[in-house]
């Protein structure tokens, strides 16, 4: 994972070539740094060196010290700059990502999780970046520049560094295998954490409402016990990788001053060399201890870093790379031509030979059972994934050699719930078309009928809605989202059960709106209400992913449609929606 980060990461890179030639400076100022020391020790003990000798001396030492210091400051900063960008980039990767996958993928995945990949993944990338990878570079480097300098003085010492060392990163990849994997578990059980708080969240209203809160937060409890655990399994793991490295350095110090204390005793080595090495072989271990002081920030990087290059890997449902764009004005014919749909190879069929012609200016509205494969229809002539079998046609163009960013403007899209950002009515309906005049702007809330809604509020289209339009109510958030669908004119409105919590005034309004908006566009309605379908010029009726019968609502005879119809004649509204999911 490391390597990839490497490879693919120019920015990773460029942190690379700058940590290495720091590292490569500092090693040679800690070897200055020790020399001085060493002479200058040696110079008052042996050489009785006189105030203006000793003051130059100092004087030298200083500068060393202050060039260690710029150069460690340099080194941090930098790293932290780059780091930064790294982590810009990854995200920015990430998210066109999820941009391209669309919500059939989205709707897969835990939201806790994903957001655990987005943030706090992406934000665990910082410490590994900015603290584990330079120091990986160090301890490379600095240890090297200085068993050079040791071999050149006193080979004794050196044969003893090189026995000893490779007892480190051998110690250290024997605990890293099983910290690596209480690591997994740990990022695994952070994930589950996240699903579940979010959950209770999204849920919060309907568990008060069947006095479960308290057993959820139980549950919760649970989860961020067991994430507790399993982050006190890597500390635990963590700290004896330092302890094993302090042992060995240690020790390794211990047998080389013994050595040189021997030799200087005996005369065989000077006392300055003496000094020199007993100062400078503290830091050629410093690097090691350091790294394993980082060694938990390095782990659940990696962990994070392989979260992230899981969804970066995932083949996308739409692989769709053309270019074309129809130019003449629509709305075109759609023909779907034998489609069908897995999400995986390993998965079964969610829609199977489903062959339709969808009329320009046409309302068709796509019913049946829950789970039919309705939603995943959608998806598809969205754009959003590519059939599995069969092809989709526009205008007699293959769907797959059409440029998916020039399609999605040619779409409007309304679902059950249309989300509102946090600002004003007006903020909400120009996102639709930003360069809309105000006279355009009047007209499309005409049309959806928002001006009734927007008499209630003295602010008028400036009305604040709060997150997700918590301001409005549901009627009041979808008349804006057909607001919005009016004022960006597409030759396709595409409808997913936009009817779903609708009173009966806005139900009809809704109705209203659909036959005003086939005159220009093609509409294809999903949905579950019976008065909704009397918009309808067709009705396709899917059960288990494959057409049942398709054609002008008195013309349909399929037993599904029939019992439907019977009970929206007896008023049994609740049952119809029931039956069609």
């Amino acid at each position: 994972m490391f390597q990839r980060l490497i490879r693919e990461l120019r920015t990773m890179r460029r942190l690379m070539v700058w940590v290495a030639v720091l590292g490569g400076v500092t090693g040679g100022l800690i070897i200055a740094e020790a020399s001085a020391i060493a002479h200058i020790v040696a110079g008052i003990y042996l050489g009785h060196w006189g105030y203006r000798t000793l003051i130059r001396g100092l004087g030298l030492l200083l500068l060393i010290v202050l060039a260690r210091g710029l150069v460690a400051g340099f080194l941090e900063t930098g790293s932290l700059n780059l780091s930064a960008r790294i982590q810009s980039e990854l995200r920015q990767r990430l998210l066109s990502r999820l941009f391209e996958a669309g919500p059939l993928a989205w709707n897969r995945e835990h939201g806790g999780e994903l957001v655990n990949t987005v943030i706090t993944g992406i934000d665990n990338l910082e410490t590994f970046l900015a603290r584990y990878v330079p120091q990986i570079a160090i301890t490379a480097l600095v240890p090297l520049v200085i068993g050079i300098r040791v071999l050149l003085s006193d080979w004794i010492s050196a044969a003893i560094l090189l026995i000893t060392v490779p007892l480190i990163p051998f110690f250290m990849a024997l605990i890293g295998r099983r910290a690596q994997v209480e690591t997994d578990k740990r990022w695994a059980h952070l994930g589950r954490l996240g699903a579940h708080f979010l959950d209770l969240v999204q849920g919060l209203e309907t568990l008060k409402l069947f006095g479960q809160s308290r057993r959820q937060t139980d549950a919760l409890s649970q989860s961020a016990e067991q994430f507790r655990k399993s982050t006190m399994a890597s500390l635990r793991l963590a700290f004896m990788s330092g302890m094993v490295l302090e042992l060995l350095a240690s020790l390794s110090m211990a047998m080389i001053a013994v050595a040189v204390g021997i030799r200087l005793v005996g005369g065989h080595i000077s006392f300055e060399r003496a000094i020199f090495l007993l100062i400078l072989i503290p830091d050629f271990y410093a690097p090691w201890r350091a790294l394993g002081a980082k060694f938990h920030d390095g782990l659940n990087g990696l962990a994070a870093a392989r979260s992230l290059y899981e969804w970066l890997d995932r083949p996308p449902l739409a692989q769709g790379v053309g270019t074309v764009k129809i130019g003449q004005g629509g709305p075109w014919p759609i023909q779907l031509q034998h489609v069908g749909f897995r999400y995986s190879d390993r998965s079964p069929l969610v829609l199977r030979d489903v062959t339709a012609m969808i009329e320009p200016g046409e309302a068709l509205a796509v019913i049946g059972p829950s789970g039919s494969g309705k939603s995943t229809l959608l998806s598809l002539l969205l754009g959003f994934a590519d059939p599995t079998e069969g092809e989709i046609l526009v205008n007699r163009v293959p769907f797959r050699d059409l440029d998916r960013a020039w399609w999605r403007t040619q779409v409007a899209y309304i679902n059950q719930s249309p989300y509102l950002f946090d600002g004003t009515i007006e903020d909400n309906l120009r996102l639709a078309r930003p360069d809309a005049d105000d006279r355009a702007v009047a007209d499309a809330i005409r049309a959806a009928h928002l001006d009734e809604a927007l008499a209630r509020f003295p602010e008028g289209v400036l009305t604040k809605v709060g997150e997700n339009g918590m301001r409005l109510s549901g009627g009041e958030r979808q008349r804006v989202a057909l607001a919005r669908a009016f004022l960006q004119a597409k030759p396709f409105i595409v409808l997913d059960e936009p009817a779903a919590h609708l009173d009966a005034r806005t139900e009809a309004v809704l109705t209203e709106a659909i036959h005003r908006l086939k005159t220009a566009s093609t509409v294809i309605l999903v949905t579950h209400r019976w008065k909704t379908l009397e918009a309808a010029d067709r009705i396709l009726l899917l059960i288990e992913g494959q057409v049942a019968e398709i054609g002008r609502p008195a013309a349909l005879s399929h037993p599904f449609f029939r019992q439907a119809q019977r009970l929206a004649a007896q008023g049994e509204e609740a049952m119809v929606d029931a039956l069609l999911g």
